[in-house]
């Protein structure tokens, strides 16, 4: 059985509502970062980073959310939550799976921090284009890759509504609202919610 290390409030929600996406039994072990659990040495040989989520599936060890969401979605095909290998969407998914971190987290830091980057050396570009192309895409919709919901909109919709909803660090569009809205109507992440709120 898979072991997801979380703590609430945190990236780690999408972890919770992914392992709620695959419908599989899992364990999770509360790292609670507000006690600085993350930096215990029994969960930094799980993550040497001492950051949530992290997760444990026999001897294999996994950080990073994105690479959490690839590794559990490969690993459970049932659930459909990739595109296999061979299907054409398949590169669209990963570039979603991995512009949350890539894109969106820089560019949520950006402008909370209201540090001023030059777009030519800022590899997320700018706040505003990384919205501007997010925008553009959740205007098909429902999800990243139209009807089909996957990891990728794990990722991308928990940190929106982190960012948008819960504390309120980047100004919402009518296209992120109903992709949120569509996101929080899964019953997976409404057990997720659950779970994280204690």
């Amino acid at each position: 059985m898979m072991k997801l290390y979380w703590s609430p409030r945190s990236r780690s929600f999408s972890g919770l509502w992914l392992m709620e996406e695959t419908g599989q039994p899992y364990e999770r072990v509360l790292t609670d970062i507000s006690t600085g659990a993350q930096k215990t040495p029994e969960f930094l040989a799980v993550n040497p980073m001492g950051k949530v989520p992290a997760l444990k599936d026999g001897d294999v060890s996994i950080a990073e959310a994105s690479a959490i969401c690839a590794y559990v979605a490969d690993r459970y095909p049932e659930a459909k939550l990739a595109p296999p290998i061979g299907d054409p969407r398949r590169g669209k998914y990963l570039q979603w799976l991995f512009f949350s971190p890539g894109c969106i987290e820089p560019a949520i830091i950006q402008i909370f921090t209201k540090i001023d980057v030059p777009t030519s050396t800022a590899a997320w570009g700018s706040a505003t284009q990384v919205f501007d192309v997010l925008d553009a895409a959740l205007e098909k919709g429902p999800f990243l890759l139209g009807d089909t919901f996957s990891a990728a909109d794990i990722m991308i919709g928990s940190g929106l509504n982190f960012a948008i909803r819960l504390f309120k660090m980047v100004p919402s569009r009518p296209s992120f609202d109903r992709y949120i809205d569509a996101c929080s109507a899964r019953p997976a992440f409404q057990r997720a919610t659950v779970i994280a709120a204690g």
